[in-house]
């Protein structure tokens, strides 16, 4: 309802340790019309374009296998809240992703929106890096945004490393746009009115694609 879609059809999905035997999984999947001149395919990228991000509610979709894994190593009770946690952990895991569609579309009435990188299974590292034309590279910023809570505690529980946070989670940032620098602070203000949390979390630079963090 969101998204302005209706639910026609689905695809089945591999969750190891899941599903087993006869268990099966009905699933989603959406087909989206545009018009040509209006899609948005990375190809008006320029070097000094300006990365916003869109905050994420959680881990979204993406990433329960490590942490079911995660879970059964620390052997945290869903029940309860972790330490500094409002609500049970349970709650904190499945908090429903974030529908961006209405947000986006607000926004497409105001600035020209040059790439758009939904950050889902592979994360920052993988997703950002097919939004972007031959020859520039995304560089982030990793000082302009705390990763939630949630993902910390992910880390120290399962004791994973940061680069395996980042290719299985998306650390606070579902979605990350990219559009002309005279166009960043029109882009925030559209998405604060939006109710959508939005900052600037880097640029684009000449490069081999790969995503460059910067600490």
């Amino acid at each position: 309802e969101l998204a302005g879609c209706a639910l026609v059809g689905g695809e089945t999905a591999e969750m190891p340790g899941m599903y087993e035997g006869e268990d099966y999984d009905l699933a989603g999947f959406c087909v989206g019309v545009v018009e040509r001149g209006a899609i948005i395919d990375g190809s008006a990228v320029r070097a000094g374009d300006t990365l916003i991000a869109l905050g994420s509610s959680g881990p979204h979709a993406n990433g329960f296998s490590l942490i079911r894994r995660i879970l059964d190593v620390a052997g945290a009770d869903l029940t309860a809240a972790r330490p500094g946690a409002e609500r049970s952990l349970a709650d904190e895991l499945l908090a429903p992703t974030v529908i961006y569609c209405r947000a986006l579309a607000a926004l497409r009435d105001r600035v020209a929106v040059r790439a758009a990188a939904h950050i889902t299974g592979g994360g920052l590292p993988e997703n950002l890096p097919r939004v972007m034309p031959a020859g520039l590279s995304p560089r982030l910023q990793c000082g302009s945004w705390q990763w939630p809570s949630l993902f910390r505690w992910l880390q120290q529980a399962g004791n994973v490393r940061e680069d395996e946070m980042y290719r299985t989670f998306n650390c606070g940032v579902g979605m990350v746009l990219c559009v002309a620098p005279a166009d960043a602070a029109p882009a925030l203000a559209v998405l604060a009115d939006q109710a959508i949390s939005s900052w600037v979390i880097g640029d684009v630079v000449a490069g081999d694609g790969q995503v460059l963090f910067e600490r």
